[in-house]
């Protein structure tokens, strides 16, 4: 069981929330907590120090904030899943935490139980896109949706089919098994679609395909 135990780092200011978060996921048999931090330059640091799995990141944090956080780690080419943990709905703050490279975003008033399986969905390499979230993109920037649709004409069948499940929250195993394909040939259509469509990671992806309507 140990290589399958995800771990965990927490990063919020606030100490209580911490200690919350923690309290709860150490009952999880699957998930440990290797660390905390209490903003978002700490973070960084103690994720390049402790290699976590998952970080569980909120976003309004004195000095570094979360979104900062969240790009020095995708620079670093930190390979942590990024989870936005945070009471903060406004789509200003959802969209630039989702484009800097988050993997899912959820609202501390979250069910402890829906909590433990967003970070196991996280890290099996879903995208979790509640839909408010969902909402807050498809209502966002109309003339960058018009502007960017054009580019999905350069993709082959193949292409949108894999697009449409990463925007569904599959993950390559998932899609492999879906399409009948191997493993590498669906890391090969994602580095497609990424060049394709100029995007940075699976994320953005998926974000690109629910605002041109292109979901399985």
């Amino acid at each position: 069981m140990a290589d399958k135990v995800i771990h965990v780092l927490l990063v919020d200011d606030h100490q209580v929330v911490r200690r919350g978060l923690r309290t709860f996921l150490e009952v999880q048999e699957d998930i440990e907590v290797v660390g905390e931090a209490s903003d978002g330059a700490e973070g960084v640091a103690r994720a390049e120090e402790l290699r976590p799995d998952v970080v569980l990141m909120d976003v309004k944090m004195p000095g570094t904030d979360g979104i900062e956080a969240l790009r020095q780690l995708r620079a670093l080419q930190n390979p942590a899943k990024v989870l936005i943990v945070t009471s903060f709905t406004e789509q200003r703050t959802v969209v630039p935490a989702l484009r800097a490279g988050a993997s899912g975003y959820v609202y501390k008033d979250i069910d402890p139980d829906a909590l433990a399986g967003a970070i196991r969905s996280v890290h099996a390499g879903h995208v979790l896109l509640q839909p408010e979230v969902a909402d807050a993109l498809l209502s966002q920037d109309e003339q960058s949706q018009g502007s960017g649709g054009g580019r999905g004409s350069t993709l082959t069948e193949r292409e949108r089919e894999v697009l449409g499940l990463i925007a569904d929250g599959r993950s390559n195993r998932e899609i492999a098994r879906a399409l009948v394909l191997s493993e590498k040939t669906v890391k090969t259509h994602v580095s497609n679609i990424l060049m394709k469509l100029d995007l940075a990671d699976r994320t953005q992806a998926a974000l690109w395909a629910v605002r041109n309507g292109m979901t399985a």
